[in-house]
């Protein structure tokens, strides 16, 4: 078929009681016309109100998406974490049982001296200082001064080391003092928050 457009001149002519014999390049003219008005109010009035919905829907699903695959990641490795997570327990349950009750507290001193002579150090000082409180644990320091030679501090700090209970060393001052050595340094051992947990762990043993 032929589209004839000198017959598009006739538009301005058009009666529209007489749409029936309107010539067929008006009619495909008009009916395109009427199709673009017809998508442009639909888009406005009916599709964009939706964008913003269809915009969070998506937003929704991406969101979702990434929960799944981290929640598939987490089931997957089920096995894995709850034998990490056994661990762990175990881990921190060995660390509490490291750290002194109020019971054993008193006695470090008494190891500490024991450790201390045997390994041929003679001490000035030995002294319980101020409770430290900190967030999770209770540093508990002890004021040290102790004469002998190198070799005997480094033995001692081996020994101290080796304790059962943890008891870390800090702020060490070397002097000579009479053809002796004279150490002074502070000790820490800990105490934690637990202290009711970590008790009733080392009464089950």
């Amino acid at each position: 078929m032929k589209f004839d457009v000198n017959k598009l001149k006739e538009l301005n002519e058009l009666d529209f009681e007489q749409v029936a014999i309107w010539p067929k390049e008006i009619k495909l003219v008009v009916a395109l016309f009427v199709a673009i008005v017809v998508a442009l109010l639909s888009y406005w009035f009916v599709v964009k109100p939706k964008l913003p919905i269809l915009e969070a829907a998506q937003s929704k699903e991406a969101e979702l998406k990434m929960q799944f695959e981290a929640k598939y990641r987490i089931a997957v490795n089920l096995d894995a974490y709850k034998a990490q997570l056994t661990q762990i327990k175990q881990d921190f349950s060995s660390m509490l049982r490291s750290l002194p009750t109020s019971n054993e507290t008193p006695g470090l001193l008494d190891d500490i001296t024991y450790v201390g002579t045997s390994s041929g150090l003679t001490f000035k000082v030995l002294n319980w200082q101020q409770e430290i409180p900190k967030e999770f644990y209770t540093e508990l320091p002890i004021q040290m001064e102790v004469s002998g030679d190198y070799h005997s501090f480094g033995q001692f700090a081996s020994k101290i080391a080796d304790l059962p209970r943890i008891v870390t060393l800090h702020d060490f001052k070397l002097d000579q003092q009479n053809q002796r050595l004279q150490l002074r340094l502070q000790a820490k051992t800990y105490r934690t928050a637990l202290t009711g947990v970590q008790e009733e762990n080392n009464e089950a043993e």
